[in-house]
């Protein structure tokens, strides 16, 4: 399980991403890379990394699930995630 401030620093990249796509998008257009220098260096979507959302594990991550391939197979084995059974042959 990854530290909460580690959590706690992804959640806070995501806000700046979603509050500066506009601006970034117009600096862009508009070709002004020097307003683009003076954003935030963590309004850059490229600085996000997909984590579990419930663990914070970095690697292993199923995005149709938004978790970790661990804690995919804990809760599909639980009974947790609809739709998803234990394949037997």
């Amino acid at each position: 399980m990854a530290r909460e401030s580690i959590k706690a620093r992804e959640r806070k990249r995501e806000r700046l991403v979603a509050k500066f796509a506009q601006k970034r998008a117009d600096l862009k257009a508009a070709g002004d890379w020097e307003g683009l220098d003076k954003l935030p260096r963590n309004s850059s979507p490229v600085r996000l990394h997909n984590r579990c959302k419930l663990t914070g594990r970095p690697k292993g991550y199923m995005r149709k699930f938004g978790i970790s391939r661990v804690t995919f197979r804990e809760m599909a084995s639980a009974g947790k995630i609809p739709g998803i059974t234990k394949s037997s042959w």
